[in-house]
């Protein structure tokens, strides 16, 4: 039997049997990885991708300028060294002898034609807007400036120079992002939107593209060719998607799985008591918030009714009786932990006892023109598990509690964040978490240019006056308060209602060395080994 069959089979006879561990064989001789990674990526390209699952295979599979640490602060990856002029506009990035995974040298060039490709509207990337820091950027994607013109060239085949629109420190951070990876021009070239296809996927980081089964599982195994291949333990990993944390920690306490990237955070006391070495918690760059669809939906373009929602809910239940793992009640966007920031913006409400919340929400609600005879109703859309149904339900009860009827809906992550960008909800449950250390990865996704990923369509030109501020203000500290002020202007909006700051969550075998909490929950696998 194929290793393929194998592990259809033992999905399949673990569906139907209890107790007996289905784990696919190990050749002899290697470390294997099984990996429960949430949800099934939509794509391994990394100028489509957009989900945190994706990036978690793309980023053993892919490499930029520079990669994560086990720490995931950014280390050379592609790039040894690099240069910064005194301005802080042209970095000068000196690439490392590297090849692709066909033999095909990594060159400057791969760098340039990912930058120009992710810019184009065809590509229809959701992330175009992080590139619009290279000079030209924004006009190139508007189809305004030529491609040629864009802030990134070739000055030999292993030297790269970025020329920005304005100065961003943090670039270093962001190159590690799947949006500045490089992809093989002469692959891509051939083959056009199916290079990521098993058997044409060619990589430049510790891992290749083995198989990938949908709803079952992607295969990446060790990279020969990779520069660092002799230091890289683990020589094949399985990434599970496991959209069911019940069944998914029952796998990893029978050893079907050796780790899984999150559990149901009411199940921490239990899981302490009966897998104390698995657990793994750290507070996240990550907010966990509500998106109110203002361009469609004629209710939520009144700021008061988003004000009204937002106030209704009841965060400090929902992270002391609901989710319990040290999540921390979000009265601001950008969460604590964030470096390059003042923490002083806060949304309505902040301070407040609940009550005196809920009374002015009616208050509120009943000025927009709801009540009892005219109650405001409308759909909460979600992705499917067991953690976003309970929450989803208890913030169905706070607004129950003001008059307000809703109805639920879930979807698979993949079908529900396509609604989002194609605004086929109404209010959606949102998470987002830090692309890059800076606060800027937060407020940039209310900008009016930001595109699909500003979900609710929240404008405002003082917001946006704020950020390019900013972003051309080289005092630290000058910085942090201008980007403060816009944060607080946006909360002032309503365009969101946050919710809770995320804590990371993992269930690891002890089995698994080189694991290491962090706060932007990135782990990569050439990191990690697996004992005996």
């Amino acid at each position: 039997m194929s290793l393929g069959l194998a592990l259809t089979a033992a999905a399949l006879l673990l569906a139907g049997c209890g107790g007996k561990v289905q784990r696919p064989d190990c050749p002899a001789g290697q470390v294997c990885l099984e990996y429960g990674n949430g949800s099934e990526p939509a794509t391994l390209d990394p100028q489509s991708s957009s989900l945190i699952d994706e990036f978690a295979i793309i980023g053993d599979l892919m490499m930029g300028l520079t990669t994560d640490s086990p720490q995931a602060t950014p280390v050379p990856g592609m790039a040894e060294r690099w240069e910064t002029s005194a301005d802080g506009l042209v970095w000068t990035f000196h690439l490392r002898a590297a090849k692709w995974s066909d033999g095909a040298p990594v060159t400057a060039d791969d760098f340039v034609y990912a930058y120009r490709r992710i810019l184009e509207p065809k590509t229809a990337s959701v992330y175009a807007y992080l590139v619009f820091l290279l000079k030209n950027g924004q006009a190139v994607s508007e189809g305004k400036a030529d491609p040629q013109t864009l802030g990134a060239r070739a000055l030999d085949p292993r030297t790269l120079e970025l020329t920005l629109s304005h100065p961003a420190p943090y670039l270093p951070q962001l190159l590690k992002h799947t949006s500045f990876f490089p992809v093989p021009k002469h692959v891509v070239e051939r083959y056009g939107d199916q290079w990521v296809r098993p058997g044409r996927y060619v990589s430049n980081g510790p891992y290749k593209l083995a198989a990938w089964r949908l709803g079952d599982y992607v295969q990446l195994v060790k990279n020969p060719l990779f520069y660092d291949a002799k230091n890289v333990c683990v020589d094949r990993v399985n990434f599970y998607p496991t959209t069911d944390s019940a069944l998914a920690e029952r796998r990893v306490q029978r050893g079907e799985l050796d780790l899984n990237t999150s559990f149901q955070s009411n199940r921490i006391d239990r899981l302490r008591k009966e897998m104390p070495t698995y657990v793994r918690t750290h507070p996240s760059l990550a907010t966990s918030y509500l998106s109110f669809n203002t361009r469609d939906f004629a209710p939520f373009k009144d700021a008061r009714v988003r004000k009204a929602l937002s106030l209704a809910v009841d965060r400090e239940f929902i992270t002391s009786k609901l989710t319990r793992a040290g999540q921390i009640p979000a009265y601001a966007f950008v969460p604590p932990g964030t470096a390059n920031y003042v923490f002083d913006a806060h949304m309505a409400g902040y301070g407040q006892a609940y009550p005196a919340r809920q009374a002015e929400a009616r208050r509120l609600l009943a000025q927009a023109g709801f009540g009892p005879d005219h109650p405001l109703k409308f759909q909460i859309k979600s992705a499917s598990s067991n953690e976003t149904l309970l929450l989803m339900q208890a913030i169905q009860a706070d607004w129950k509690a003001v008059g307000v009827e809703t109805s639920l809906q879930q979807n698979e992550g993949q079908i529900v964040f396509e609604a989002y960008r194609n605004r086929d909800f109404q209010v959606g449950s949102m998470g987002w978490y830090a692309d890059y250390n800076d606060p800027v990865t937060f407020l940039a996704l209310m900008r009016a240019d930001t595109g699909a990923q500003n979900y609710g369509d929240y404008r405002n030109p003082a917001y946006d006056a704020l950020l390019d501020a900013a972003d051309h203000e080289p005092d630290g500290m000058a910085r942090a308060k201008l980007l403060s002020r816009a944060e607080q202007i946006m909360l002032d909006d309503q365009a969101i209602a946050p919710i809770y700051f995320v804590v990371n969550r993992a269930l690891v075998s002890p089995k698994v060395t080189g694991w290491v909490d962090n706060a932007s929950n990135f782990h990569r696998i050439r990191w990690l080994c697996v004992k005996p």
